[in-house]
């Protein structure tokens, strides 16, 4: 993704993005969208059966990122409203009636304003669907097998209700202040516990982390009944986890859950890089 503030700069910018698509994707297609200064990343995860039946299960705020890489996840959006959570989620199912869609999917947009601007539909699982199911009590990965085995929808919109509120951090092997990737064998492993923490991840003792892939190796989840008790959560179970023999973001993670930008809530999409001086 590239940025152009002025008609110079576009065919420029327009080569070097199809070339770089190209080099990845084998597809150098590229499209123009406007450009938002200061938007948040919210999405809205739906559930679609093959009987015609398709609920939202609420949004989630994913505007900690780096490089266009989300870091830190939460459920709900902060400052969204039930009544805007139920306009926009329903017209996000909807939709999933109207093109025959089946499965678990994310509505992707970018807020701004008070605005919604829609990015993209992902029709898979997501990386942050924990703090869904961790809100709403539902699970996703077992509805969307149940969904492709031909099964109907066990629930209504109607019975879908936000309790509390869940938060995920990634937990990437990399140095947690320039970001290299940190590769290795885990040579000591403790999981943090307790009310409301959740570890979902393939790691162990003695896993050996390879170079070759995404540096995620954990998702660490954190409910609580509202977002503070949340954080605080998260803060514990961010200094109860012990990861040795390769270098992990933890600490950067730690120091998110203390900013005061990111407790006040509704931050943007660059606010983390400007704070890291990216």
């Amino acid at each position: 993704m590239r940025v152009v503030h002025s008609e110079a700069a576009l065919l420029s910018a327009i080569a070097l993005t199809k070339e770089e698509a190209r080099t990845a994707f084998g597809n150098d297609t590229v499209y123009m969208e406007k450009f938002l200064g200061n938007p948040r990343h919210v999405e809205f995860q739906v559930l679609a059966d093959t009987h015609g039946n398709a609920i939202h299960l609420g949004e989630r705020d994913c505007s900690m990122q780096r490089r266009h890489q989300k870091v830190v996840e939460e459920a709900p959006a902060p400052g969204i409203s039930e009544a805007v959570r139920r306009e926009i989620g329903d017209r996000c199912a909807e939709a999933c009636r109207k093109i025959g869609y089946r499965g678990a999917g994310t509505f992707e947009f970018l807020y701004e304003d008070g605005e919604f601007y829609f990015i993209e539909m992902n029709t898979r699982v997501q990386v942050e669907h924990p703090v869904t199911e961790m809100v709403t009590g539902v699970d996703i990965v077992k509805q969307q097998i149940l969904i492709a085995a031909g099964h109907e929808l066990p629930c209504r919109q109607d019975d879908i209700q936000i309790r509390g509120h869940a938060i995920e951090c990634r937990i990437n092997a990399e140095n947690p202040e320039n970001f290299m990737p940190s590769p290795g064998t885990i040579t000591q492993l403790h999981v943090a516990g307790g009310p409301g923490i959740r570890f979902d991840s393939h790691i162990y003792n003695g896993y050996r982390v390879p170079p070759y892939y995404d540096s995620m190796i954990g998702k660490l989840i954190a409910w609580g009944e509202d977002r503070a008790s949340a954080i605080a959560r998260m803060r514990t179970a961010l200094s109860e986890m012990v990861i040795e023999g390769i270098q992990t973001n933890i600490p950067l993670q730690a120091d998110i859950m203390r900013d005061a930008g990111f407790e006040a809530g509704g931050a943007n999409i660059h606010y983390l890089e400007k704070k890291l001086g990216l």
